[in-house]
Order: C-alpha cells, then structure tokens, then sequence
C-alpha cells in the first residue's frame, strides 16, 4: 500500500513511525512537506528569557531513520476522487491512503498588539522585557483572543515575566492576563484551574477572565464588552486558520472534519491529524495521539494483525513558570483535573508521543529513560525533551 502523508510537523512524524511499526513493510511511505528542517517547539516559550530554545532537525535525514522517503514539495491542492495530490510545482503525487498532517496557520488576532507565534518572537518579546527594565513600561497584558486553540503559552509568558522582571529589580510592573476562559486554564478542570489562580495570585499576577481581547489603542487594551485594561504593551497569542484545501471538505475557518479514526468526512481513502483538523484544541500531545489513531487504522486496512484504536483525547501540560514547573492533566468529558509540581507522567516531556518522543531521542544518542519517580503515570513511550540536553 502506498501511503502519502502531507506535511512535516508532529503529527506526521509521529504518523510515520506509528505507521511503519504497526504495518512494517506492508505500506511504503512518502512524507510530502516544503520545510527542510523539522522544528520541536515546545520551549520556544522560553527563549526569550534564555531558559531553553527551540530545536531544530534536518527532516530529511528523521524521514529516513523513520522509514519514509520524503519530498520536498508544498501541498496546495488534493483531488480524493483521482487519489493524488498537486504540489506548488504543479507536480502530482500518486497514493492509495493519504494522512493530511499539514497544520494550520498562526494568524494575528489583536491588531497592534506583539503577536507570540512561538520562536522567531523571541527579539520583540526581549526587546519588551528590556524596556520594562528600563523603566519606559509599567503596565504588560497578555491576551488570549477569542477561538485560541491552545491558551497555556499565555500563562507561562505572564509567569516567565513576572519572575524575570522582579529577579532583576523589576518589581513594580503590573502583569494581567485577559482571556474569555471562565476560568485560568479551565480545559484542565476545575481543580487545576482554581490551583492555578492561587499560583498567580501569590505571584501578582491579575486574570481577567469572561473577557475577549479585541484590539490595542492609546494605550489600552480594548475588549468585546467592558472596560478597556490599561496597557503600555500587550502581548497576544494567535489564533489559527485551517489551509482549506481545494476538494477537501472543511469548516469556515479551513479545518477539516474526521471521524474518531481520523478519516475524513465523506472520504474513503483520506485521513487528517493535529492542527488541520477540526478539534478545537491545537497542542503537540494531542497531535501524536490523532496520529497514532489514524495509523492504526490504515496499518489495518495495509492488513497489519492490529485492532484500530479511536482517538479519546488526554490533555497533559507541562506550564513553565519561571520557578517550579507545573504538570497538568485531564481527560476532556470527566471530572478529571490534576495540577502537581511532582512529575504527573513518566518521563516530563513537554509533548507525549508514543514513537515521536523515543525516536528523537534516539537520533541524539540518548541514554534509557531513567525509573519513575513514586507518583508518576509511565508513559510507554514518552521521554523528557524538557532536558537541557535536548
């Protein structure tokens, strides 16, 4: 069977080795991406404060180790109906199955505000963090918009900030967090949530929440309803928009709908995992876990001995903070809602993947995981790309 996966990110990477592990040589896989790198960006969050970066890897050369062949092409159109799909180069590629893994794209979302899209905002973020040193800023609001897919970086920008600036002397800059969540952090429940406000709270650290960011002017942060929060400088997360691709079934915002296996609505021979789907949170763990559904799936169809397992999504966060680090964790649809500063899963990654996490590890020459701490879940297949090491 030949299996085509589009894109470069998590999500197909973390397919094609789920997919060459449980199909073995019955599939042959291509994985079709524009990028030449493959960037791990959890720690990106932390650069400009020089307390990690995000890491980069020739994807050619994980392709290979990963049992795919790749090419580098941009995806800009499939045809399901004639099973190819056409490239910027007007080139077509042939498959029998496709995973569409191609992510979505980081949009600003507050005009005027510093938009973070991870790295590559680490100068404008530093170049903030010095003003305020300087003394020229006094008031810093971090903006979770309304539709953002993932709120976490927000809380760990605030918290980094807020450690940084009074580590140095720094102490009187006033920080807020303005977000339409009914609560910090609430798509981790209620018990993370309420321990999460203590935390900011000692920290100093206002959260207004039912309240959506619209756009920054003369000096204020304007919201949907209410009164304007004073700004001398407003950092916003993005929000993203889906590729809507031609002939491909999607949303208005460009997302494309799949079942629980990750096959795409209406379509025999398509599938779909991480950000281009239309789950509504956008997070590198929840991306392995979409992918690893959908290669099962296919593996079996490839006739591999595998029983498909549907994607029941588990949220697990790893929140910085400029101090001791927070784990969460929930399972959407329960009452399950974990906040800990002991490590919740074994080992601490900050994305868990079934074969991503050891892969990457493996590519750098890692040693074995070492035993779990007393309290923390194994994770078979998680490893602690949170290391300096890494």
């Amino acid at each position: 069977m030949n299996v085509v996966i589009a894109g470069g990110g998590v999500a197909a990477l973390e397919a094609t080795l789920a997919l060459r592990a449980l199909a073995e040589e019955r599939v042959a896989i291509e994985l079709v991406a524009p990028e030449s790198d493959f960037v791990y960006r959890p720690l990106s969050v932390a650069e400009p404060f020089h307390a990690g970066e995000a890491r980069r890897f020739p994807l050619a050369a994980l392709a290979k180790a990963a049992g795919a062949r790749l090419s580098r092409q941009q995806v800009v159109a499939v045809h399901p109906d004639r099973h190819i799909l056409r490239t910027g180069d007007a080139a077509e590629i042939e498959y029998d199955v496709l995973l569409l893994a191609v992510g979505a794209r980081a949009v600003e979302a507050v005009p005027k505000a510093l938009t973070f899209r991870g790295s590559g905002s680490d100068e404008p973020f530093r170049r903030l963090l010095d003003s305020a040193l300087g003394g020229a800023v006094h008031r810093i609001a971090f903006a979770i918009p309304a539709g953002v897919a993932w709120p976490l970086p927000a809380y760990e920008l605030a918290l980094m900030t807020q450690t940084y600036l009074t580590d140095r002397g720094a102490a009187d800059i006033e920080v807020t967090i303005v977000t339409p969540e009914e609560a910090p952090l609430a798509v981790f429940g209620a018990q993370a949530s309420t321990s999460l406000r203590s935390l900011l709270d000692v920290r100093g650290i206002v959260v207004q929440t039912h309240t959506t960011p619209i756009a920054v002017a003369d000096g204020v942060l304007r919201v949907a309803a209410g009164r304007p929060v004073p700004a001398d400088r407003v950092v916003a997360l993005p929000r993203f928009e889906g590729p809507a691709l031609p002939e491909l079934p999607h949303d208005a915002h460009g997302f494309v709908p799949t079942d629980e296996f990750g096959l795409v609505t209406g379509l025999a021979d398509v599938y779909a995992a991480g950000d281009v789907t239309q789950f509504p949170l956008k997070q590198g763990g929840i991306a392995t876990q979409q992918a690893d559904a959908a290669a099962g799936s296919i593996a079996a169809r490839a006739g591999a001995p595998v029983a498909p397992e549907p994607f029941r999504p588990v949220l697990r966060g790893l929140l910085l903070t400029g101090m001791v680090p927070r784990f969460l964790r929930a399972t959407p649809g329960t009452a399950e809602s974990v906040i800990d500063t002991a490590a919740l899963w074994w080992p601490p990654a900050k994305i868990v993947g079934r074969y991503f996490a050891p892969f990457l590890a493996s590519q750098l020459g890692l040693d074995a995981e070492p035993k779990p701490p007393s309290g923390a879940v194994p994770v078979d297949v998680e490893l602690d790309l949170s290391n300096p090491a890494l």
